[in-house]
């Protein structure tokens, strides 16, 4: 944390994030829930993304900046993110939150690809305790690891469609439904990602 805290521009840490120790998905959540409240900014939850995702990495400060720089004054993450305050999302909702970032759409923002603004729409849209279709991750991790039967084709992070997208969070909120999830889909993503269970064929 305190690499990211040198490299990053003054003022532009979130306000109530550690700056040591771990960074955990609950730390993550609560800058969310600021900014529902809009007493954070999706530039605040953007950085809190960043830094959870890329962790310990080497290129992590580097990388964090650099998408940063790329919208100084999150126009375009809030223009993304804006829709998902909403207390209900619907899968429409969603697909077009996903458009929105593609590269040559009102959101785009160099630097910041599928795996990451995913990561984006997930903290700012997952409502625990509802299941249903929600926003999950997706990235080269677990994509490798889904089922045929989940959608996404084994692309590179930039080739997933919306419409892969869409038919993961459908895949796991049906898989969410296994007593081992406890209808939570977002669990359903973290066993891939951690490789601990088998998921279909």
């Amino acid at each position: 944390m305190e690499r990211y805290l040198r490299r990053l521009p003054a003022g532009s840490w979130p306000a109530g994030l550690p700056g040591s120790g771990p960074l955990w998905r609950a730390d993550v959540f609560a800058v969310a829930a600021s900014w529902r409240r809009g007493s954070a900014s999706a530039r605040d939850l953007t950085v809190a993304a960043l830094l959870w995702g890329f962790g310990p990495t080497a290129y992590g400060p580097h990388r964090t900046e650099r998408i940063l720089a790329a919208d100084p004054d999150g126009t375009r993450l809030a223009r993304g993110l804006e829709p998902l305050r909403a207390d209900e999302l619907t899968k429409e909702t969603l697909q077009a939150a996903y458009v929105s970032f593609r590269r040559g759409q009102s959101a785009y923002v160099r630097g910041l690809g599928p795996a990451f603004f995913t990561k984006l729409i997930y903290f700012a849209g997952y409502r625990r305790g509802r299941g249903g279709v929600q926003p999950l991750i997706l990235d080269k991790v677990v994509a490798g690891r889904l089922p045929v039967s989940a959608g996404p084709a084994r692309r590179s992070s930039w080739g997933w469609r919306s419409a892969d997208w869409i038919a993961y969070l459908q895949w796991a909120a049906s898989t969410a439904q296994d007593p081992r999830f406890d209808g939570e889909p977002e669990r359903v993503e973290m066993a891939l990602f951690a490789g601990t269970a088998r998921l279909g064929q």
